[in-house]
């Protein structure tokens, strides 16, 4: 079976497209075939002035033009959309997705803070570790950072916070953001085991890159702190000529590692997971079950 999803986030715009098949032993594979992302930025114009500008509009359309047809060439067989926290915030937004829809019959649903921490846990990553563990999601985009809490296995909690990577660079995240942040994870942490952080999205995956850490092994607090200082002393032109980065990820990649790291402070965690997904992954991990649970109730 050929899924997508398709991310449209607060920095950029994702199509992944998947092969799901379940292997001999009753497991589910899922394979990455394509994945495709463009710096739409809708953050700059909507933490900033409230709507998405014409001009940005319509580069929404195109794209989403551009990978209708992309799916059309893989024959994918199933897709879900999402818009994240710049649509959330936009006020133009259901006019815009309702262009998509006529133009595109891509049908994009606008999800809650709680949704998106949610899809993200679809990857079941924490399942494949020690269960006796507590184990944090930690998931930071342009417009918000998703927060999803094991331990023993068991959900304890899920939250959202606007804070993002392009609210800080537009520096509309105040102390007062920051301080119901620190308090809400010291107190809901608070007595439970050992926590390890798991985190995704585009910033901590492009920083589990250049650490060249093998596949599977963490990265430690230390190791943040030192890329933040690092990132921090330079500009935006020179993160980009010394650390190979596009544009729109030099200029995010400092606040969203400060994210992380006052993050995993809070919890009293001292390492962090990579396993290199993020919310695309998730969706298609949840288009899949509800496929799957039609299937069987119309058997």
């Amino acid at each position: 079976m050929r899924l997508a999803a398709i991310d449209i986030g607060s920095n950029a715009a994702r199509l992944l497209i998947n092969d799901v098949f379940e292997e001999p032993h009753g497991k589910i594979a899922f394979i990455k075939v394509e994945m495709v992302r463009v710096p739409l930025r809708l953050g700059f114009d909507v933490f900033t002035h409230g709507k998405i500008a014409d001009t940005k509009a319509g580069k929404i359309i195109k794209t989403l033009k551009a990978y209708q047809l992309l799916m059309e060439a893989y024959d994918v067989e199933h897709v879900i959309a999402c818009g994240t926290s710049a649509l959330r915030d936009a006020a133009n937004a259901n006019e815009i997705l309702e262009k998509v829809k006529l133009e595109t019959g891509i049908d994009i649903q606008i999800i809650s803070g709680q949704q998106e921490a949610s899809y993200i846990y679809e990857n079941h990553i924490a399942e494949n570790m020690n269960k006796d563990e507590s184990y944090l999601y930690i998931d930071v985009g342009g417009g918000s950072t998703e927060l999803t809490f094991f331990s023993d296995g068991k959900l304890v909690f899920k939250e959202s916070f606007n804070i993002g990577t392009i609210r800080l660079l537009k520096n509309q995240v105040n102390e007062t953001a920051w301080d119901t942040m620190k308090e809400f994870i010291k107190s809901k942490t608070k007595g439970f085991h050992h926590v390890t952080a798991i985190g995704s999205g585009g910033n901590i995956n492009k920083i589990y890159s250049l650490s060249k850490k093998k596949e599977g092994k963490p990265l430690t607090l230390e190791i943040l702190r030192d890329y933040h200082r690092e990132f921090n002393a330079l500009t935006v032109d020179q993160r980009m000529t010394l650390y190979k980065l596009r544009e729109d990820r030099a200029d995010v990649i400092v606040p969203a590692l400060l994210i992380y790291i006052n993050v995993l402070r809070w919890a009293d965690a001292d390492e962090i997971f990579v396993p290199q997904i993020g919310l695309a992954d998730g969706l298609i991990h949840s288009l899949y079950e509800a496929i799957r649970t039609k299937q069987d109730s119309s058997m």
